[in-house]
């Protein structure tokens, strides 16, 4: 791929968000994404958002990936998985971390035809089956909930779902008992075939609609029931989904309620405000989105009620309530919350913050559903990355731990890895290094003591 780069100035795949030469036929580039080209080398694969530790059920269909599990590692991950907003996986060596394997959602079963699906995969806590959904556009838009099992690495599909429009959706949710795929802004347009003309997804989604509801669905993931409950909302656009749990509803304690809480953004124009050209301070685009649209990129945390989930007539929507929206100062995308606490009640959301002073990321937070206070982590010229939370093994509280987070230094021009206290959201050390670590999306913590079980997906 770096080879093609150098050679041609471009990514010769399908992107997340490559301008494409508009004299290239529209039958070229259907021909190029859905007939299958024997030679295209799977090198090319643009994959590298999220990170996967010993998924179950994945294969490597390149007949590679031999040399990553011969004699296992010492650090329990045997398989190490590189996954984005498509059916592709891309298997990395977990020393050396050059790509050895491919694969591609069929492989788990074939209905999985689709060519999207969410770069953040759920994984159940406690048995650590994996749940995700495949979406295939065209006439007819199909969106196919599937579970691959930890125990046995079967996968099945859990729901079809046919009348939401096909959308980029970046992640879900999971409970203890329920999947739910939220459906919002973001929409592909001409039914999913702008995608063929523009080979990137952002350019194929169409424009922001207020009048168009976002959608949820709630499916069984454990007795075989499918799509159980339907709500809309509001439209708003979202890259991140932090957590969910089930509760008594206030209303009707033997009903019961799902609360999710999300990562929001008012409409679609912060996809756009990540191009080169408007990130880069010296650049006249970044001045737009630091004074023209800077109030219709930012973040807000929002809390939403799906009341009642067994009262519902099938196939009808309900309204989604939303209980708490929190000021954007104190929001955040990258969101984390304590892994121990997934699918639980949670009251402290962690994750980047965008003040206005930069043109990136340029703090870190943390933010208390309850009471509405936030602890920040603000340092001109700093920009960090993700934070990772690494619970405290002896802790009990839902902030005990640390948070892990790689910062670009804007005056030295060099990275170094923060280590902040959870609670309090002060630094505890940092290790420094003599170069420039690239910004990517999202990482992964492991530990050693996991005993080679399955990393948690989020």
């Amino acid at each position: 791929m770096m080879e093609i780069i150098r050679k041609t100035g471009r990514l010769g795949d399908f992107t997340f968000g490559q301008k494409r030469d508009p004299c290239i036929s529209f039958f070229r580039k259907v021909m190029s994404m859905f007939i299958p080209d024997g030679s295209r080398p799977v090198d090319n694969a643009n994959i590298g958002v999220t990170i996967s530790v010993n998924p179950p059920g994945i294969k490597d269909i390149t007949g590679n990936s031999a040399k990553a599990k011969k004699g296992g590692h010492a650090s329990g991950v045997q398989t190490l998985w590189a996954k984005t907003d498509a059916c592709f996986f891309r298997e990395i060596d977990p020393e050396t971390l050059e790509p050895i394997g491919y694969a591609e959602q069929e492989s788990l079963h074939p209905e999985l035809v689709g060519k999207l699906s969410a770069a953040h995969a759920k994984s159940d806590p406690i048995t650590g089956d994996v749940y995700n959904y495949n979406l295939e556009v065209g006439r007819r838009t199909t969106y196919r909930i599937f579970r691959v099992s930890a125990a046995t690495g079967k996968t099945d599909i859990i729901a079809t779902i046919t009348d939401a429009p096909g959308a980029y959706i970046h992640s879900s949710l999971i409970t203890e008992n329920y999947y739910i795929l939220c459906v919002w802004a973001g929409h592909y347009a001409w039914g999913g075939a702008k995608l063929l003309w523009d080979k990137n997804l952002l350019d194929a989604i169409g424009d922001f609609d207020p009048t168009k509801k976002a959608f949820w669905y709630v499916v069984d993931r454990k007795h075989g029931k499918g799509v159980v409950a339907k709500y809309e909302c509001d439209p708003f656009f979202c890259f991140h989904a932090v957590n969910a749990w089930e509760e008594p509803s206030p209303t009707d304690p033997n009903q019961t309620d799902i609360v999710a809480d999300l990562s929001v953004y008012p409409n679609l124009d912060t996809l756009k405000r990540f191009y080169y050209n408007n990130i880069k301070s010296t650049s006249p685009g970044a001045l737009n989105y630091i004074d023209d649209k800077r109030a219709t990129c930012r973040i807000n945390l929002r809390r939403w009620r799906l009341p009642s989930i067994a009262a519902g007539i099938p196939g009808q929507s309900r309204e989604a309530v939303a209980e708490h929206v929190a000021e954007s100062s104190k929001s955040c995308d990258l969101p984390v919350v304590n892994p121990r606490f997934l699918t639980q009640p949670t009251r402290y959301i962690y994750g980047t913050t965008d003040t206005g002073k930069s043109t990136f990321f340029d703090g870190l937070v943390k933010y208390d559903m309850q009471t509405g206070e936030a602890l920040h982590w603000l340092y001109q010229g700093q920009n960090p990355g993700e934070p990772i939370f690494i619970a405290d093994p002896q802790g009990t509280g839902e902030d005990d731990g640390v948070l892990l987070s790689v910062v670009l230094d804007g005056f030295k021009e060099k990275s170094y890895l923060l280590v902040l206290d959870a609670k309090t959201m002060k630094e505890v050390a940092r290790a420094s290094m003599e170069c420039v670590v690239g910004f990517g999306f999202h990482g992964t913590y492991f530990p050693e003591s996991s005993g080679g079980r399955p990393g948690v997906d989020i």
